[in-house]
Parts: structure tokens; sequence; C-alpha cells
């Protein structure tokens, strides 16, 4: 069974007096029903799970009055062998966004009180629309997301001793003993190619077998572009496939600027903006913004009109790629992805640690990855795919604009000097 962190928010939740309905959302097949169902399981007497898109019958409970009463007494009457005890008992509402008026209850329920409710689904930001009210003021929200990089180091048998074991040479800015490094980059490699779909981890280190990885994978897209097909409206439906399947052209340039153009000859803001932010509602992309100027604060400097865009699991990228992409990074060989594959896992990191992406290049001079604040401090990240640590763009930035402390994550150990900090790109999980 994978360890999971949003375990420990869910008890965190359950245990507050005040607590209101929780959501939870997040990608297609990252793991949300598995995951509540077994916090259900553990931690009270009776739950009853609704999909329902599992059972789309069980939409009718929320088509008439939505006050607490009326609800209990349609799911005692439609649910079978449903035990409803106060205080004893989780309702779990699964795949609520086929159910719009399901989300507009949660706040009755949470008014109510005698059950802890939670809701999950993959797609909420995209039936927005269809939602009557809001409960505003009456839920909480949780994000899940694939597996980070830790929580594969455990799957994959490290210690959460060992993870602060490197924690401490982070810390204290000192090398890492060599053969615990050689062991940690051969992991980060894997988590590159596996990525951290449940399915997918869970394979591998079962198996060891890449190529099961990679039908998982492949089965994965294709779902995501059902979704596509399935959710978006109308002539977005093309939009948003062509934009999906744009990204690795995207990240094989030199130049990773989104261009509307690489999706379609002539395509603009306006034909496919909306179609990336449904990818984006969808939870299958990030954006990452550009910055006009490298200096706190970051958003209040960032462009909206400017931006690259990464998929938000390293693994899919992956799996877009041509047969032999995952041999070629085990084998540290691929050729014009190899530093867009790179950008793209530490994207994932940082945004999975709740960061907002932002990189800043001007007139096509330089181009800074990642910038992120630390130490009270605007700090530029950049990502090499070897041991090169040369970072002529790290360099400038300095010179012109005062950036007053770089880190550069490549293949090689801990070391650096006062203003730039040279760490091994597994240990961007403690950025």
């Amino acid at each position: 069974m994978l360890k999971r962190k949003i375990y420990d928010d869910l008890m965190r939740w359950k245990s507050r007096n005040d607590k209101q309905c929780l959501v939870v959302k997040g990608a297609r097949q990252v793991g949300k029903t598995f995951i509540i169902e077994l916090f259900a399981r553990q931690n009270y007497k009776y739950y009853i799970t609704i999909n329902f898109e599992k059972t789309p019958t069980y939409k009718a409970i929320f088509d008439g009055d939505l006050d607490a009463e009326t609800l209990i007494k349609q799911i005692s009457l439609r649910v079978p062998g449903v035990e409803l005890v106060p205080g004893q008992t989780l309702l779990f509402l699964d795949e609520i966004q086929s159910c719009p008026r399901a989300r507009t209850a949660l706040k009755f329920l949470t008014q109510d009180g005698r059950f802890d409710v939670i809701a999950s689904g993959s797609l909420l930001g995209i039936n927005y629309k269809e939602v009557p009210s809001y409960p505003v003021g009456y839920v909480e929200h949780l994000e899940m997301y694939s597996l980070d990089f830790e929580e594969f180091l455990w799957a994959s048998g490290v210690t959460p001793g060992s993870v602060a074991d490197i924690r401490g040479y982070f810390d204290h800015k000192k090398a890492v003993p060599a053969a615990m490094h050689e062991r940690m980059m051969e992991l980060f490699k894997e988590y590159i190619v596996v990525g951290g779909m449940p399915r997918a981890v869970d394979a591998f280190v079962t198996a060891h077998n890449f190529a099961d990885v990679l039908k998982i994978q492949k089965a994965i897209i294709n779902d995501y572009t059902d979704d596509i097909a399935k959710y978006a409206e109308g002539t977005e439906k093309a939009k948003a496939r062509a934009c999906f399947l744009s990204i690795p052209k995207h990240l094989a340039k030199d130049y990773k600027k989104f261009q509307y153009s690489i999706v379609e000859r002539g395509g603009t803001a306006r034909k496919y903006g909306g179609s990336l932010m449904w990818l984006y509602d969808a939870g299958i992309i990030n954006f990452c913004y550009n910055l006009s100027l490298p200096e706190l604060p970051l958003e209040g400097n960032a462009r909206s009109d400017t931006f690259k865009v990464y998929m938000r699991d390293t693994g899919l990228l992956m799996a877009m790629l041509e047969d032999g992409s995952q041999a070629d990074i085990i084998d540290g060989n691929l050729g014009i992805y190899k530093g867009a594959i790179y950008e793209n896992i530490i994207a994932d990191i940082f945004s999975k640690s709740g960061k907002k992406l932002y990189y800043f290049e001007q007139n096509g001079k330089f181009e800074i990855d990642f910038f992120i604040r630390r130490n009270k401090m605007a700090t530029a990240v950049e990502a090499k795919s070897a041991d090169n640590t040369k970072a002529k763009s790290m360099d400038a930035v300095v010179a012109k604009y005062g950036v007053k402390h770089g880190i550069k994550l490549s293949t090689k150990n801990v070391g650096g000097t006062e203003a730039f900090d040279s760490l091994p790109l597994y240990m961007a999980m403690f950025l």
C-alpha cells in the first residue's frame, strides 16, 4: 500500500471540532478515492460512498429540497445497507462534479453537522457554470496530486529516516556520501520515468518493469483525452486536445514560452486561451509565468500573457514522447528533450510543494528556469541535466539585476559558493 501525505491532512481535519465539509480535488487517477476510503475504514464505525459516475441514479437524492433532513431521508431510502449514526459516520460524495446540486448541498450538511462529509472530484473547475449556488464559507479544500518524490522514495523502500539523513546534508551544505548520492540519482531518474500516478508507481515497485509502467501511463493519457471529448464543450474539444498534444513540442524548443502558433499555424490566445485553462482546471498542466523583473513580490511581477506550460506529472510527459525515451533518461541521453524533462520534473516538485511557478527571460538573451521566494529573497533556480553547473544566464541576472542568491540543480553533489548553492537534483524536494 502506498503511503500518502494527504492522509495526515485528513486526520487533522477529522480532529477539529469546527470542521466543515471537505472537498478534495485533483486530476483523475491520483488516488483520491482510494485514500479517502482507506481513511474512512480506519477512522469511522460507519461510512457511505456515493459515487455519482458509478451509480448515476444517486443524483436523484439531490433533485428535491437540499435541507439536511430531506437529504438524510433520501440517502436512507436509496442507498442499500446505509447506517447513519451521528458522530460516527462519514459520508463520501465521490465524483461530485457529475452532480452539481450535491456541491450546493454541502452548505446545508455543514450547517447540520451530524455527519462528517468529504466530497471529491476530478474536474471540479470544469463544470462551475452548472452549480446552482456555491457553498462559499461552508467547505474546506484540499488538493491532491500524484505521488511527490518523497512519497515515491517511501514506495521504493527508502525509510523516512533515510530521507531525514539526506535532509541533514542539505541543511548543513555537506556532500552526500558517494554511494548514497549515486543511489539517490538513480531513484530520481526512475521517478522521472515512472512519475507519481499510483497505478504506475505500484506496478513499478512490484515488478520493476518499465514496459508495464508505460502501458499504464498511455492508458491514463487516453483517459485524459476521453475526458476532453466527454466534458469539453463544442469546439473546445478539438482545441483542448490540440493544446494537450502540443506540450512535448513546446518543451523541445530552446525558447520554451508557450506559443499558440505551435498548436496551429496562426493560432492565437483568443482562440486557444480557454482551452489551456480547461487543461489547467482538469489538473493536467501547470503554468509557469514570466517575471517582468526578477524581484519580490514574484506574483506582483508576473506577466499573465507570457508563460511556459508543464505537465503536472513528468511520467505522463515521458509517455507522450517517442518510444525509447524511458531508456534514454535512465542512460542519461535524451537529446533535445533532456533539458525540458529536467525542467518539468523540477516544476512538478515545486508545484506539489505548493509553490506557484515563475521564470525570468528577457529579449531572448538569457533565461532563468525558475524563481522562488527563499529566505526572504527572490532566488534564481537553474535545472541542469548533467554535472555541468556553469550557468551563464544566472551570472548575467546577478550582474544586471542584482539577484543575491542562486541555486544550481544538477547531477553533481552538494557544493557551491557564497552566491550560489550547487545541489543534486533530488534535493529540489527540500526547497
